[in-house]
């Protein structure tokens, strides 16, 4: 498998762990000391930061919303050997109100795959 074809399948397991509302599947698929940045400036640190952060969107104001898949149209830009730079559109919706962004990843080869180390999510001004 190429390694785009890797992003690629990293970006589609995101989707799902979010609608699934399943924040540990949703965190483990960041490196233990990632940094995430939400649309608003909240800067989580650390997988563990991300999942409580995401266990309380999913049982509390998120509940039931859905991601797209940013999976399609997703440019990956090689940064180092083992390191890309990602950038896609991307979005939620909850009770059939989309809100769309353009997000940010670098992901990282690491000895369990590849994973995300950094995200920033940006909305787009409507």
């Amino acid at each position: 498998m190429s390694e785009n074809a890797k992003i690629t399948e990293l970006l589609t397991r995101l989707a799902e762990a979010w609608n699934a509302g399943d924040a540990a599947a949703y965190a483990a698929l960041f490196t233990e000391d990632a940094d995430y940045i939400s649309f608003d400036g909240t800067h989580s640190q650390g997988r563990e930061a991300i999942e409580s952060s995401h266990r309380w969107l999913f049982e509390g104001p998120l509940k039931g919303s859905t991601m797209s898949s940013m999976d399609g149209g997703a440019k990956v830009k090689p940064l180092a050997d083992g390191a890309v730079l990602v950038i896609s559109a991307g979005g939620t919706a909850l009770a059939g109100r989309q809100r769309h962004s353009i997000v940010s990843f670098t992901a990282v080869r690491t000895s369990g795959g590849w994973r995300f180390s950094s995200f920033q999510n940006t909305r787009v001004a409507s």
